[in-house]
């Protein structure tokens, strides 16, 4: 196996490995040690060391040595990563999983948005952009990060109902019972018009970028 895929391979499970260990069973241990401060230091230097890691070696991997999926492959992807970037962009509104004291009190509201499509819609979106770039069968070097951003998100997902059944006790699991983690796609056009129209113009806006940051005509700028 060619030596800067195998850097790549470690890069992408350092940067997995360190989140959800950070996250999950070295977390109470470290705040302890730490201090709640120094835990998001820490935190956010290990992060951002393993994602570099992650850019550099993708960087000097292979490029486009996988014969693609064509076409097809290219409708699929484009067609997934729009609910990718609704879900997204709707994931910041009224969501007790992100951190804000006003948690508590947003799991007893009724599910708004993008939390009627799926309790987890962030962890989602990042999980349908990794799944579009699977299917295009691009490169080695492609399919294994987004693999890897796939796991982190939808495994991280799951993972994070269980500390936050921890943390939060019966508010959580009120908001379990009135929410799904699996998305409920015939929710999707009741998101509402704010992450229907910004997720619209993310997934514009990222596929633009594509072609200015990667070479790469991807998405409806493929046929215009």
């Amino acid at each position: 196996m060619d030596g800067d895929i195998i850097n790549l391979i470690a890069a992408n499970i350092a940067f997995v490995g360190t989140h959800f260990a950070m996250s999950h069973p070295l977390r109470a241990p470290m705040v302890k040690a730490l201090g709640a401060g120094g835990f998001q230091v820490a935190y956010s230097f290990v992060s951002f060391a393993t994602l570099g890691w992650v850019y550099f070696a993708f960087v000097a991997a292979p490029p486009a040595d996988l014969p693609g999926s064509g076409n097809v492959g290219w409708i699929i992807a484009t067609a997934l990563t729009w609910p990718a970037m609704v879900l997204l962009a709707g994931s910041f509104i009224g969501n007790p999983a992100l951190p804000t004291p006003m948690a508590e009190a947003q799991t007893r509201a009724a599910p708004q948005g993008a939390l009627r499509v799926t309790r987890h819609p962030m962890m989602w979106g990042i999980g349908l952009w990794a799944t579009s770039h699977l299917v295009l069968f691009w490169s080695t070097r492609t399919m294994i990060t987004a693999l890897a951003m796939g796991i982190l998100a939808l495994v991280g997902a799951k993972l994070q109902d269980a500390k936050k059944e921890a943390l939060m006790g019966e508010a959580w699991a009120t908001w379990e019972r009135k929410t799904s983690y699996w998305p409920r796609w015939g929710k999707l056009f009741s998101v509402g018009a704010v992450p229907l129209l910004a997720g619209t113009i993310l997934w514009l806006a990222g596929q633009w970028l594509h072609l200015w940051r990667a070479g790469i005509d991807a998405g409806v700028w493929r046929w215009l």
